[in-house]
């Protein structure tokens, strides 16, 4: 079964970028340019993942993790943070808001393919251990 990542990015060569590199990998993405619409987006389309920029319009990435994190349809979903913000602290800040992997900008392809199969292991090696890890 093909997995499925929810893909939140208002950079259009950033989300090309991020979606295309999925396809190619077997992933079915789902592309949402503002944090505005990620929730209802993650709902109707039913990610098995969500990657997201924290720096986005109008609601940033870590409010975006806190109300996914919030809605009792959507915690389970591993999030990955992908953000130019590379300090130590920033991370940290990251990971205590919910996020489950953080890649930083400009992104190693690959890196950010090898993240995204940590957080989402083969229906033949479904582990929870390994979907938490990262």
């Amino acid at each position: 079964m093909t997995k499925r990542v929810l893909v939140v990015e208002d950079n259009e060569l950033n989300l090309k970028l991020f979606c295309d590199l999925l396809r190619v990998h077997g992933f079915a993405t789902e592309a949402v340019r503002d944090g505005r619409e990620a929730v209802a987006r993650a709902r109707a389309f039913a990610p098995d993942l969500i990657i997201t920029d924290i720096q986005l319009p109008h609601m940033t990435g870590l409010e975006l993790i806190g109300r996914l994190k919030l809605d009792a349809k959507l915690r389970h979903i591993p999030i990955m943070a992908v953000t130019a913000y590379v300090g130590r602290e920033d991370e940290e800040r990251i990971r205590a808001a919910g996020a489950n992997a953080y890649v930083s900008k400009p992104i190693s392809v690959l890196r950010f393919v090898e993240e995204v199969r940590a957080l989402l292991p083969s229906e033949a090696n479904d582990s929870p251990a390994l979907a938490e890890a990262g």
